[in-house]
């Protein structure tokens, strides 16, 4: 008898700690959930692009993240801070330039616009890369001209079925849940001012 109480003592006062512990928690706001911590431990990164949700269909920035083709975008994407611009609601159509059509440009052209003192002159290239709308390469050859992101305007050609948005020729497009991503073979660079 006196083994069962003192073990009904030891649980009673087990719990009675976890509910002043959860009690505590609960009037403080502290948790310890993972997504708190990471959230604190890395002060940089809030904003829409940072929730994780594998339920939705993914937008063009966790397209682009996912692609093992598209490294040296999502660099430059992150490097200029616009993964915020990538999930907003849309529609957007981003043309995206492989990695090869990075490796394409001059001898230390990326490695320079990933520095920080060129982050406006990066962010200005991307945006170029970026237009309001959901359209399928089909109804691109309806246009002539696109106005990109940042205020300038490129242009569209037909070249049998191929269309190119700047020069750069779309060789796939991926739906996403923001938009479309078109896969483009060169860097699309806004006209010299």
């Amino acid at each position: 008898m006196e083994t069962t109480n003192f073990k009904f003592l030891i649980g009673s006062f087990f719990l009675l700690m976890l509910f002043l512990n959860c009690k505590n928690e609960a009037k403080n706001g502290e948790t310890t959930s993972p997504a708190a911590s990471s959230v604190s431990a890395d002060s940089e990164k809030q904003g829409q692009a940072f929730i994780e949700d594998d339920e939705s269909t993914p937008n063009v920035l966790q397209i682009a993240i996912g692609s093992p083709d598209h490294t040296t975008l999502v660099a430059a994407v992150q490097a200029a801070s616009l993964e915020n611009a990538l999930v907003n609601a849309g529609p957007l159509m981003v043309f995206a330039p492989t990695n090869e059509a990075f490796d394409a440009l001059p001898e230390g052209t990326v490695t320079d616009l990933l520095k920080p003192e060129n982050k406006a002159a990066l962010a200005n290239i991307l945006k170029h890369h970026v237009t309001a709308g959901n359209y399928d390469k089909e109804f691109l050859k309806k246009f002539k001209k696109l106005g990109q992101a940042n205020d300038q305007n490129t242009t569209v050609e037909v070249k049998g079925d191929d269309v190119y948005v700047g020069g750069a020729k779309i060789i796939a497009s991926i739906p996403a849940g923001n938009g479309i991503v078109h896969v483009v073979d060169k860097v699309i660079l806004p006209p010299s001012e």
